[in-house]
This record gives structure tokens, C-alpha cells and sequence, in this order.
């Protein structure tokens, strides 16, 4: 008996070993294309052509709620364009501040890791037929980053590193200042945070930056466009008609003042020439060319106009933007009396401007904004607007001397070049590989 007891129980055992490995389900292995879709069951997924580093690149469009406080309220299609090399690698994010063109940024040449570019809602393809214009708001945009951030990290769990371009850094700040721990570290590129809806300290730049010899010359150009008035109008109506533009929004009266009002906030935005600044003896040929080059007549016709509705309403109810000298040239104006950017904004809307809504990120930013890289040019009209973060905050500004809003890390100095990699590595440990531009 003793001995059939033990095989009693050997036998019942082995039974029972064998029916839970009958029942055992087969390990489900999943492609990279299907990890995808199961995370975003909901989305249009598309391949794409691959580049640089990359060996997988994606389109990805979601069904983005309109409101994240109210789903019953509708979605919109929102793009978003995924290159993929290693999940084990760092993840670059991409805010854009306006739409999206799939491209590799710097730093993910930088990391040579992944990148997720995410056009900005109601921008570009992602814009709806009818813009609901009360939730084109930055918190409703910083909740589709994180939410798909949230969901991207269960694929990608190494470092991610924020980044963005002008309206696009300033989102970079916008977004950490809300989740300061959805990404390691943030790389804004010449990004304002504008304290009023027509920032006074632009034009506090603009006259105070480069030469006075340059400064007059600005100005002296001015007046000579608005005296040729009538020749400069004929210019542009030609080059209006080859291009096939349409000026019913604005006048190309209108359009050509704004364009001579804001020649030089671009013309030290984006780093002009000065000696390339015509004179008195120019052609008018050659005046409306310059005015054309720095300022792009084209950003008044019909067609910018309508694309541009989205950036002036978030500029004018949170944003915040520059406004308009006249004092050296009221005298020739005679349609733009009072110059303000109101004007390109949606009408019949709320353009309520909501002044404490950038000093909170301000706030942040320049007392509790640690690991962030801030990269500005020295000229460019928008550094007049940039945080300066406390001495006790973990972050580095770098400033190109005599930089415009083109400025990028490659533009730096070997030595200044050294110290950024450097204070990347610091801030994301040894684990993430840093790979220096090539020398310009």
C-alpha cells in the first residue's frame, strides 16, 4: 500500500502537468507595424519613404479629440509622422508650431535615434473644413502630445528629448512647463514667450541692435518705397498677376504699408544684408525685389492670409506678437493709419487675450524649467522675448553673436558646439550616444 500511494500521486501530478501545458496559449509575435496598430487601432497608418538613419518611416493620422475634457464633442484628423530606427534608442519629439513637413531634425542627427513629428492641431493637413476656433487653445494641444507620448513609451523607453522651431519652441515650453516629466530633456530653438499681445520689446530690439549706420539705412529704405508708391504698386500688381495671387483680404495698397512697416522686424529676423539695402539711386525694380526678398509680398495675398487664420487668432487670444513702428514713416502712410496684427486675425471670434497664460510659462521656465537648451541668435527680432533662466536652474542659453531666427547648433563655434554635447550628455547620462554635427 505504501508504495502505490506515491505512484498515486506521481501519476495524478504528471496529469496534472501535462493538462496545464495543453492549455498553454503559443507566444504571439508581433511586427514593429503591428505593435503600431494595436496602439493606435483607430489611426490610418501608411509607410512612407525612409531617410537618413532611419529604417522605417510612417504616417500616422489619429482621431484627435476636439476637446479632451468633453469626447463627446467630435475629433479632427491630426497627422503625425513617425521615423523609426530602435526602440531601444532615444525618442526625438517634434512640436511643431504650424504644419508639418516630414524632414530629420538636428537632434535626432544628433542622437541618431527615433523622431515623432506631430503637426500642430488645426495647422496644415491636420485643419478641419470649419476651424472650432475655441479649441485651437495650447493646453488642448499639449494633451494630444501627451497623450501620445504616453502611449509611444510603451514602445520606446529610452530618453525622449523635446524639440521645436520658433512657434514650435515656444510649444516645447509651453508643454514642459504642463508635464515636466513626460521627456528628459527640451531643446527649444529661438523661441519667444511674449508677454503682451503686441510685445513693446521687439521694437525695443530692432532699434537698438547692429549699427546705426544699418538702422538708418532700414529706414531711409522705407521712405523710399512709400515715395515711389505708385511705380512700386505697378511692380507688385505684375508680379501679383504672374504668380497668380489674389489681394481681396487686404488691398494691395494695405498690403504693400504692412510689408514696408514690417521690413525690419524680418530683415533682422532672418539676418538681411546690409549693404544689400538699396538707396536713392535704385530702380524701383530693385525696391520692391528687396522689399520682396526680406518681407515676401506674397505673405499678403488671399491664400496666406487664409492659412495664416490659425497662428493670428492663437497669437492674438495667448501667444501674444510684436506690433508696428510708424514714427519715421507716418507721414507717407496713407491706408495703414493704425498698423496691428488684429487685422490678419479670424473675424466674429473672441480674441480675448489671456495675459497670464505665457508669464506662467514663463514663470516656469526661468525658476523651475531644469535640462533645458535654449538656442537663439543674437540679431533675430523674436531673442528680444526669450527666458533667461535663474542662476540656480539646471538649464543653458546659448546665443549666436549676430544669429537670426535661422540659428541652429551646427552654426555654433567648435568650442560652444563642445559645451552643448557636452551638457546633453550630463543631462542624459551615458546611455544615450551623442553623435557631433559634421564642421560647417
Amino acid at each position: 500500500m505504501k508504495f502505490f500511494k506515491p505512484l498515486i500521486f506521481f501519476v495524478v501530478v504528471s496529469l496534472s502537468i501535462i493538462s496545464c501545458r495543453v492549455k498553454l496559449e503559443p507566444i504571439e509575435i508581433l511586427s514593429f507595424e503591428q505593435k503600431l496598430e494595436r496602439l493606435f487601432p483607430n489611426a490610418e497608418i501608411t509607410k512612407m519613404q525612409v531617410n537618413d538613419h532611419f529604417k522605417k518611416a510612417f504616417q500616422i493620422v489619429l482621431n484627435q479629440p476636439l476637446d479632451h475634457n468633453n469626447p463627446s464633442a467630435g475629433t479632427f484628423k491630426h497627422y503625425v509622422y513617425l521615423s523609426h530606427i530602435d526602440v531601444n534608442k532615444p525618442m526625438v519629439l517634434i512640436t511643431e508650431g504650424y504644419n508639418a513637413n516630414p524632414s530629420t531634425y538636428e537632434l535626432s542627427k544628433i542622437f541618431k535615434g527615433n523622431q515623432v513629428q506631430v503637426e500642430y492641431r488645426f495647422y496644415g493637413k491636420s485643419r478641419p473644413d470649419l476651424i472650432p476656433w475655441q479649441y485651437l487653445k495650447n493646453d488642448q494641444a499639449v494633451e494630444d502630445y501627451h497623450q501620445l507620448v504616453t502611449k509611444l513609451k510603451t514602445l520606446y523607453s529610452n530618453k525622449w528629448i523635446s524639440t521645436g522651431i520658433s512657434k514650435g519652441g515656444e510649444t516645447v515650453l509651453i508643454y514642459k512647463s504642463k508635464y515636466p516629466y513626460d521627456v528628459a530633456v527640451a531643446v527649444p530653438y529661438v523661441a519667444p514667450l511674449i508677454d503682451t499681445q503686441e510685445d513693446i520689446r521687439t521694437q525695443n530690439h530692432i532699434n537698438t541692435i547692429g549699427s546705426d549706420e544699418c538702422r538708418t539705412k532700414i529706414t531711409k529704405f522705407q521712405q523710399l518705397v512709400l515715395e515711389n508708391r505708385e511705380a512700386v504698386l505697378n511692380e507688385i500688381a505684375i508680379y501679383a498677376e504672374e504668380k497668380k495671387m489674389t489681394f481681396t483680404e487686404l488691398s494691395i495698397d494695405e498690403a504693400m504699408e504692412y510689408a514696408v512697416l514690417e521690413f525690419p522686424f524680418s530683415f533682422w529676423q532672418w539676418g538681411g544684408n546690409c549693404d544689400a539695402i538699396p538707396t536713392e539711386n535704385a530702380t524701383v525694380k530693385e525696391l520692391f525685389e528687396t522689399i520682396n526678398t526680406i518681407v515676401g509680398i506674397s505673405f499678403y495675398n488671399d491664400k496666406t492670409y487664409q492659412d495664416l487664420l490659425p497662428s493670428y487668432y492663437q497669437h492674438m487670444t495667448e501667444l501674444g506678437y510684436y506690433g508696428f513702428d510708424t514714427s519715421s514713416i507716418k507721414d507717407l502712410i496713407k491706408v495703414v493709419h493704425k498698423p496691428t496684427n488684429l487685422r490678419f486675425a479670424p473675424k466674429n471670434v473672441d480674441l480675448t487675450f489671456d495675459a497670464n497664460y505665457i508669464k506662467e510659462v514663463r514663470n516656469y521656465a526661468e525658476n523651475k524649467g531644469n535640462k533645458i537648451l535654449y538656442i537663439y541668435g543674437e540679431y533675430d527680432t523674436w531673442g528680444a522675448c526669450a527666458p533667461n533662466p535663474k542662476p540656480h536652474v539646471n538649464a543653458l542659453k546659448m546665443v549666436l553673436k549676430e544669429g537670426s531666427h535661422k540659428t541652429r547648433i551646427k552654426d555654433f563655434s567648435f568650442e560652444d558646439k563642445q559645451l552643448i554635447y557636452d551638457k546633453l550628455q550630463q543631462w542624459l547620462g551615458y546611455s544615450v550616444a551623442i553623435y557631433p554635427l559634421e564642421s560647417n
